[in-house]
């Protein structure tokens, strides 16, 4: 290879390089994962005779991706649901830790919906898969806020524990 050709390629590979450095690739909630989280939460909520409840699941960024509110279920808790699933994943803690700082007195944490979308109260969330929050499970309307996370808890899990034994099984194929 002569001189010119050696830099016309570098130049080519340059801001290929340039630009992966620039990108990240991190997992992604699929509609399929958001309906499988849900579903998770709702067999979990009827096996625990939950008298309703709403389960939101929200991508990475907040948005809403799936809904659903079981009948009986009192009508804002769809609404209540996605709020707290979109606490959960932005600030990337279950929205229990919110709802205890401000109990415990830290009451200008209500100031944050001016600034950020919040809903500090328990029953949202986060998603993880392999250490990256990928979205949230935000439940309302069950029996009580403690029943609210158990069920958000068990749909992330039941989501969490999936991804992973899907992994297991992919590295076993590949070696």
């Amino acid at each position: 290879m002569n001189f010119s050709t050696r830099t016309v390629l570098l130049l080519i590979t340059l801001p290929t390089a340039a630009l992966s450095a620039d990108i990240v690739n991190q997992p992604t909630l699929s509609l399929d994962g958001a309906k499988s989280a849900a579903a998770s939460a709702i067999a979990y909520a009827k096996a625990k005779n939950a008298p309703g409840g709403a389960i939101a699941v929200v991508d990475a960024g907040g948005t809403l991706i799936y809904l659903e509110r079981l009948d009986g279920t009192f009508l804002n808790a769809a609404d209540i649901s996605a709020g707290k699933a979109r606490t959960a994943v932005l600030f990337g803690k279950p929205t229990r830790f919110f709802e205890d700082t401000i109990n415990k007195g830290r009451y200008a944490m209500l100031g944050v919906p001016a600034i950020a979308p919040f809903t500090p109260l328990q029953g949202g969330v986060p998603i993880t898969v392999d250490g990256h929050v990928v979205g949230a499970i935000g439940v309302s309307g069950a029996a009580s806020a403690a029943q609210d996370e158990e069920i958000a808890t068990a749909g992330a899990m039941a989501f969490e524990k999936s991804q992973q034994e899907k992994a297991h099984a992919s590295g076993k194929e590949g070696g």
